[in-house]
């Protein structure tokens, strides 16, 4: 068994934490949860700190976790779990792949894509400061060798998958040392040794609105932190939103897998929450478990859920964001049903 880290965050988190862990003991997967919290569960559970020193540790010891919402407050109070938790583990690569899902209606169809996003630097470095009375400031930090190695994460990522074509979204055109610091790291990396993979560079507007024109004519998308941050969500309504949408952060050492949505405290504990993003981000869990540690055994599990939450979805179980009428305990029943 591998042991994963479960945090299960704010609001819903908990509810969606349970879902997917009865998921995936229905599906014999070789892992085992232990929990830990971090964000606002943290302070109620009395660790005194939003990201606490145990759940860091533990991350480091186990290598793996898998993260509920985490809330943060909007203008004040304290800093992003999110933006902590990647930064203190060096979780540089956000990798957020996009695809329609079976008997989810939406705008678009063939689209399958994979948002690849620089997730220390930019402007979530988080350093603002007050020059002057009603004068603030924030800087966006680059460094070449962060922007190298996304690039390399990126393009190795895509020959890996076997994804044939690379997108880079940028604003060097106006911030022509940061972003332009990353357009030459991608423009080096690819020369040099992914020559035979499509490359193209578009500005992140001109980017965004062929985005919503045709997205089935892009295949990875490679940004800098806040580009990569805006466009994963615009990508995910493409889909039916970010109920659908898994997220994975991987650093040298660690991983940690989350659901990107928001902690919708509105609807905790009213048995409404969608587990779906955080149950396929479990898999994607399982796929990386199967690649870093070669064992088939969680290959063969996340095949099993992923074909029995497709089956689900394809016969009409879905929750109320999905059009249907099923709340969380329903929908998990359902996927649980159709493990085979």
């Amino acid at each position: 068994m591998h042991t994963v880290v479960a945090i299960p965050g704010d609001g819903i988190g908990p509810e969606v934490m349970t879902s997917v862990q009865r998921v995936f003991e229905a599906a014999e997967a070789p892992v085992s949860f232990v929990v830990h919290h971090a964000g606002q569960a943290a302070l109620e559970h009395g660790a005194g700190e939003i990201l606490p020193h145990t759940t860091l540790s533990a991350i480091r010891e186990h290598g793996l976790a898998l993260k509920g919402p985490c809330t943060t407050p909007i203008g004040t109070g304290f800093r992003s779990v999110n933006v902590a938790l990647r930064q203190s583990l060096k979780l540089f690569a956000a990798v957020r792949p996009v695809r329609n899902m079976p008997g989810v209606p939406t705008r678009f169809e063939n689209v399958d894509l994979v948002v690849v996003r620089e997730n220390t630097e930019g402007l979530y470095s988080g350093i603002e400061n007050e020059i002057a009375e009603d004068v603030v400031v924030s800087m966006k930090v680059a460094t070449r060798r962060a922007c190298e190695r996304i690039a390399h994460w990126a393009f190795r990522y895509a020959s890996q998958r076997e994804r044939t074509k690379v997108t880079v979204f940028h604003k060097a055109n106006i911030m022509k040392l940061t972003d332009g610091m990353f357009l030459e790291a991608a423009r080096h990396v690819h020369a040099s040794e992914y020559p035979t993979t499509t490359y193209e560079e578009l500005i992140i507007d001109a980017g965004q609105m062929r985005l919503v024109q045709d997205p089935s004519r892009f295949d990875v998308l490679l940004c800098e932190n806040l580009y990569g941050d805006l466009v994963s969500d615009l990508c995910a309504g493409l889909v039916g939103g970010l109920g659908v949408s898994p997220g994975a952060n991987f650093g040298e050492e660690h991983a940690v897998f989350e659901a990107v949505h928001g902690s919708a405290p509105d609807i905790a504990g009213k048995d409404l929450a969608n587990p779906l993003a955080l149950l396929m981000s479990g898999t994607m869990l399982l796929n990386h478990l199967a690649e870093a540690r070669k064992d088939d055994r969680a290959q063969v599990a996340a095949a099993r859920i992923k074909r029995a939450y497709d089956l689900a979805l394809t016969e009409g179980a879905r929750t109320r964001d999905l059009g249907g009428e099923l709340g969380t305990e329903a929908f998990t029943r359902a996927v649980v049903a159709r493990l085979t």
